[in-house]
């Protein structure tokens, strides 16, 4: 496969995964918050496994195995579940927002924890970030601590689980980058979280799920967006040009907020597009600050921006 088909391939996963928020919104409205993100999971697993392949876990060092699935899965239940457990669109669109802070986190965790080098460039990447989302939160008026702290109040686990589910990711990049040998147990990972979600169901109970035209529809659709989101993405960073995949991957919150606002016909402020537009710069800033002395954390960081 040529490297131009390739790279384009990657960034059909870049849309893929900016439809993300919207289609979890979707699933959870018609079959719950948990029920229906045990289902998706459940879903996109099977379609990595035609499309993926099922690892050989017997190859995988063992702290791979168990931190990068101690983290992944708990990253994705803090996603899905985030987004469920909003009381609005509106609500949900903000939420996965502060989940896109994590380009951000995983670049300074890696200065911090794996020794990367930088230059002055993080510290005005990682503000822009931050006030972004602060300026998200604010509501119509922008940058509005009172108006920001009214509505995390308002849902405090929701926002709570998304800045959660940030951090998370942050550390599996940092984690996965030292121990994974190469090995790609994104398949085992799905599986392992559709499984934890199932448990949470069964044992914790969950809302009833209302299966119709429309909720296949969402769930077919999210769960298409993450398993062949991966294994598109797997052949742009096998094959493709990874620098611009990279680059494109950090414009994910401005895509994915207005894909979310189309499909949960969800209108937003111009305050809320300049908040989105400062994160999507700050991670940029946060790139530029260490790309020309690692590529491998870029690839690594970029392994699954949702």
């Amino acid at each position: 496969m040529n490297q131009r088909k390739a790279t384009l391939i990657g960034l059909v996963a870049v849309v893929l995964w900016s439809s993300i928020v919207g289609l979890i919104r979707g699933v959870s409205e018609s079959l719950g918050a948990v029920g229906g993100a045990a289902m998706m999971y459940s879903v996109a697993s099977v379609l990595l496994l035609f499309t993926v392949g099922f690892p050989r876990i017997s190859e995988f060092p063992r702290r791979y195995l168990v931190w990068g699935s101690l983290l992944f899965v708990s990253y994705e239940i803090c996603l899905a579940l985030s987004v469920g457990y909003a009381s609005s669109n509106r609500q949900a669109i903000e939420v996965g927002m502060v989940n896109y802070l994590w380009p951000a986190f995983t670049i300074l965790a890696a200065i911090m924890f794996n020794r990367q080098r930088t230059n002055l460039l993080i510290v005005p990447g990682f503000l822009t970030a931050i006030l972004g989302i602060c300026w998200v939160l604010g509501g119509e008026q922008g940058l509005d601590p009172l108006g920001m702290a009214t509505n995390v109040l308002d849902n405090p686990l929701s926002y709570g689980m998304a800045f959660t589910g940030a951090v998370i990711w942050a550390a599996y990049c940092t984690v996965t980058a030292r121990i994974a040998g190469g090995k790609n147990g994104i398949t085992l990972f799905f599986m392992l979280t559709a499984l934890a979600l199932w448990a949470k169901y069964l044992v914790f109970g969950g809302e009833s799920m209302g299966f119709s035209f429309q909720a296949m529809t969402y769930l077919v659709l999210a769960a298409s967006a993450m398993g062949f989101g991966y294994a598109a993405w797997n052949v742009g960073i096998l094959h493709g040009n990874v620098t611009i995949l990279a680059g494109a991957s950090y414009f994910i919150p401005v895509l994915s907020a207005a894909l979310a606002a189309v499909l949960l016909q969800t209108p937003l402020s111009l305050s809320f597009w300049q908040g989105a537009s400062m994160v999507c710069v700050g991670s940029i800033l946060c790139w530029f600050a260490t790309r020309d002395k690692s590529q491998a954390l870029v690839t690594q960081a970029s392994e699954a921006a949702k």
